[in-house]
Protein backbone atom coordinates (compact mmCIF):
# COMPACT_ATOMS: atom_id res chain seq x y z
CA UNK A 1 0.00 0.00 0.00
CA UNK A 2 1.32 3.42 -0.95
CA UNK A 3 2.05 5.88 1.83
CA UNK A 4 0.00 9.03 1.62
CA UNK A 5 1.68 12.42 1.81
CA UNK A 6 -0.54 15.49 2.11
CA UNK A 7 1.22 18.67 0.97
CA UNK A 8 -0.29 22.03 1.95
CA UNK A 9 1.10 24.70 -0.36
CA UNK A 10 2.34 28.15 0.52
CA UNK A 11 0.47 31.34 -0.33
CA UNK A 12 0.11 32.29 -3.96
CA UNK A 13 -0.55 30.24 -7.06
CA UNK A 14 1.50 27.06 -6.69
CA UNK A 15 2.10 26.96 -10.45
CA UNK A 16 3.88 30.33 -10.54
CA UNK A 17 7.70 30.25 -10.78
CA UNK A 18 8.23 30.56 -7.03
CA UNK A 19 5.08 28.76 -5.89
CA UNK A 20 5.07 25.40 -4.16
CA UNK A 21 4.46 23.51 -7.42
CA UNK A 22 8.10 22.77 -8.23
CA UNK A 23 8.71 21.39 -4.74
CA UNK A 24 5.59 19.25 -5.06
CA UNK A 25 6.73 17.91 -8.45
CA UNK A 26 10.20 17.21 -7.04
CA UNK A 27 8.70 15.22 -4.16
CA UNK A 28 6.45 13.23 -6.48
CA UNK A 29 9.43 12.35 -8.65
CA UNK A 30 11.88 11.57 -5.85
CA UNK A 31 9.49 9.63 -3.61
CA UNK A 32 8.37 7.42 -6.47
CA UNK A 33 5.53 4.93 -6.69
CA UNK A 34 5.64 3.92 -3.00
CA UNK A 35 4.13 7.29 -2.10
CA UNK A 36 1.01 9.14 -3.13
CA UNK A 37 1.66 12.90 -2.90
CA UNK A 38 -1.62 14.73 -2.55
CA UNK A 39 -1.40 18.48 -3.12
CA UNK A 40 -4.87 20.00 -3.28
CA UNK A 41 -5.39 23.50 -4.60
CA UNK A 42 -6.08 25.70 -1.62
CA UNK A 43 -8.87 28.30 -1.70
CA UNK A 44 -7.93 31.70 -3.14
CA UNK A 45 -4.18 31.26 -2.55
CA UNK A 46 -3.39 34.83 -3.59
CA UNK A 47 -5.62 36.10 -0.75
CA UNK A 48 -5.50 33.26 1.81
CA UNK A 49 -8.04 33.27 4.63
CA UNK A 50 -7.57 30.94 7.56
CA UNK A 51 -11.17 29.71 7.81
CA UNK A 52 -11.32 28.70 4.14
CA UNK A 53 -7.94 26.96 4.34
CA UNK A 54 -8.88 25.29 7.64
CA UNK A 55 -12.01 23.83 6.08
CA UNK A 56 -10.03 22.55 3.08
CA UNK A 57 -7.33 21.04 5.33
CA UNK A 58 -9.99 19.33 7.44
CA UNK A 59 -11.63 17.92 4.33
CA UNK A 60 -8.31 16.64 2.95
CA UNK A 61 -7.28 15.07 6.27
CA UNK A 62 -10.61 13.25 6.36
CA UNK A 63 -9.67 11.44 3.12
CA UNK A 64 -6.36 10.10 4.45
CA UNK A 65 -5.48 6.72 5.85
CA UNK A 66 -4.20 6.49 9.39
CA UNK A 67 -0.58 7.52 9.95
CA UNK A 68 -0.33 9.78 6.94
CA UNK A 69 2.59 12.13 6.39
CA UNK A 70 1.86 15.86 6.36
CA UNK A 71 3.95 18.61 4.79
CA UNK A 72 3.29 22.31 5.23
CA UNK A 73 5.23 24.78 3.09
CA UNK A 74 5.52 28.41 4.21
CA UNK A 75 2.05 29.84 4.93
CA UNK A 76 0.58 26.38 4.31
CA UNK A 77 2.61 25.13 7.26
CA UNK A 78 1.22 27.94 9.41
CA UNK A 79 -2.32 27.04 8.41
CA UNK A 80 -1.76 23.32 8.97
CA UNK A 81 -0.15 23.84 12.37
CA UNK A 82 -2.89 26.21 13.52
CA UNK A 83 -5.55 23.72 12.44
CA UNK A 84 -3.83 20.86 14.30
CA UNK A 85 -3.46 23.07 17.40
CA UNK A 86 -7.23 23.60 17.53
CA UNK A 87 -7.39 20.10 18.99
CA UNK A 88 -10.15 18.75 16.76
CA UNK A 89 -7.96 16.31 14.81
CA UNK A 90 -7.26 13.22 16.90
CA UNK A 91 -5.65 10.69 14.56
CA UNK A 92 -1.94 9.99 15.01
CA UNK A 93 0.36 11.59 12.47
CA UNK A 94 3.34 9.51 11.34
CA UNK A 95 5.33 12.54 10.26
CA UNK A 96 4.85 16.30 10.16
CA UNK A 97 7.30 18.24 8.01
CA UNK A 98 7.25 22.03 8.24
CA UNK A 99 9.24 23.81 5.53
CA UNK A 100 10.12 27.53 5.80
CA UNK A 101 7.11 28.25 8.02
CA UNK A 102 6.62 31.78 9.36
CA UNK A 103 5.98 32.26 13.06
CA UNK A 104 3.32 34.94 13.16
CA UNK A 105 3.26 37.62 15.81
CA UNK A 106 0.30 39.22 17.49
CA UNK A 107 -0.14 42.24 15.24
CA UNK A 108 -3.71 42.74 14.05
CA UNK A 109 -3.15 41.57 10.48
CA UNK A 110 -1.18 38.52 11.60
CA UNK A 111 -3.65 37.24 14.19
CA UNK A 112 -5.51 35.26 11.56
CA UNK A 113 -2.46 33.04 11.00
CA UNK A 114 -0.91 33.02 14.48
CA UNK A 115 -0.95 29.89 16.60
CA UNK A 116 -1.96 30.28 20.26
CA UNK A 117 0.87 30.62 22.76
CA UNK A 118 0.21 27.11 24.10
CA UNK A 119 -0.33 25.52 20.67
CA UNK A 120 2.15 22.68 21.21
CA UNK A 121 0.09 21.24 24.08
CA UNK A 122 -2.96 20.88 21.82
CA UNK A 123 -1.35 19.02 18.93
CA UNK A 124 -2.36 15.41 18.21
CA UNK A 125 0.18 12.63 18.53
CA UNK A 126 2.95 13.32 16.01
CA UNK A 127 5.46 10.48 15.86
CA UNK A 128 8.14 12.43 13.97
CA UNK A 129 8.31 16.19 13.58
CA UNK A 130 10.77 18.00 11.32
CA UNK A 131 11.49 21.70 10.82
CA UNK A 132 13.38 22.93 7.73
CA UNK A 133 14.57 26.50 7.22
CA UNK A 134 17.26 28.22 5.21
CA UNK A 135 19.63 30.31 7.27
CA UNK A 136 19.22 33.29 4.91
CA UNK A 137 15.63 32.73 3.74
CA UNK A 138 14.59 35.97 2.01
CA UNK A 139 10.84 35.44 2.58
CA UNK A 140 10.56 34.15 6.14
CA UNK A 141 13.07 35.24 8.78
CA UNK A 142 15.30 32.58 10.33
CA UNK A 143 14.01 33.68 13.73
CA UNK A 144 10.74 31.89 12.88
CA UNK A 145 12.59 28.57 13.02
CA UNK A 146 14.01 29.43 16.44
CA UNK A 147 10.54 30.30 17.77
CA UNK A 148 9.14 26.96 16.62
CA UNK A 149 12.19 25.17 17.96
CA UNK A 150 11.50 26.64 21.42
CA UNK A 151 7.86 25.50 21.32
CA UNK A 152 8.56 22.10 19.74
CA UNK A 153 11.74 20.80 21.41
CA UNK A 154 11.01 17.26 20.18
CA UNK A 155 11.40 18.37 16.56
CA UNK A 156 14.33 17.41 14.40
CA UNK A 157 15.66 20.71 13.08
CA UNK A 158 17.23 20.98 9.63
CA UNK A 159 19.10 24.26 9.20
CA UNK A 160 19.90 24.74 5.54
CA UNK A 161 22.65 26.91 4.13
CA UNK A 162 21.64 29.50 1.58
CA UNK A 163 18.59 31.67 1.05
CA UNK A 164 16.12 29.23 -0.48
CA UNK A 165 12.45 29.57 0.43
CA UNK A 166 10.53 27.94 -2.41
CA UNK A 167 12.99 25.07 -2.95
CA UNK A 168 12.36 25.13 -6.70
CA UNK A 169 15.31 22.79 -7.20
CA UNK A 170 14.06 20.41 -4.52
CA UNK A 171 14.86 19.59 -0.93
CA UNK A 172 16.83 16.31 -0.72
CA UNK A 173 16.86 16.26 3.10
CA UNK A 174 13.06 16.26 3.13
CA UNK A 175 12.96 13.27 0.78
CA UNK A 176 15.54 11.41 2.91
CA UNK A 177 13.61 12.08 6.10
CA UNK A 178 10.32 10.93 4.57
CA UNK A 179 11.88 7.71 3.27
CA UNK A 180 13.40 6.95 6.69
CA UNK A 181 9.96 6.82 8.35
Amino acid sequence: MRKQVLFIQGAGNKHKPFGSGKLIAYLQEQLGSNYQVLAPDMPDPDHPKYLAWRDQIEQELGKLDADALLIGHSLGGSMLLKYLAEGTYHRPIAGLFLVAVPYWGKQDWELEYAVPDDFASHLPLIRQLFLYHSRSDEEVPFSSLRRYQEQLPQATVRVLDGKEHSFTEGLPLLVQDIKRL
